[in-house]
């Protein structure tokens, strides 16, 4: 059975581009346009891990992070927030709130998939 993973991206052509990487690498995705969407489709579906934006409007990957770690049943979940932010601070603030990894925008696909295995074997048992 593959692992399900929650995607919260405002983009919709970006938000396409990674459902694309993530299904080709035998992920099943539930995609959300923002952070309220990804919190409904998570109580609602439930997920193994999951791929924030830190930028997205109603609620951003940080709130949306803090969500989900104060939430007894989802505060394990594996989190990769993606960003076009580069800065240290942003990167803290992410880890801060309990982000597992932390990916850049623009990246390889390649890496987006192999962060995401790393996740899974560290996490996922």
């Amino acid at each position: 059975m593959p692992r399900r993973v929650l995607l919260a991206e405002d983009d919709p052509v970006f938000r396409e581009l990674v459902t694309e990487i993530l299904q080709d690498a035998g992920y099943e995705v539930l995609a959300g346009e923002n952070g309220r969407v990804a919190w409904d489709l998570l109580r609602e579906r439930g997920a193994d891990m999951a791929v924030l934006d830190l930028n997205m409007p109603e609620m951003d990957g940080l709130e949306l992070t803090k969500c989900i770690r104060q939430d007894e049943s989802l505060k394990e979940l594996p989190i990769l927030m993606l960003t076009i932010r580069a800065f240290i601070e942003e990167q803290i603030a992410g880890f801060d709130r309990g982000a597992d990894d932390y990916l850049t925008k623009p990246f390889d696909r390649k890496m987006l998939v192999a962060r995401l295995k790393v996740l899974e074997r560290r996490i996922l048992k």
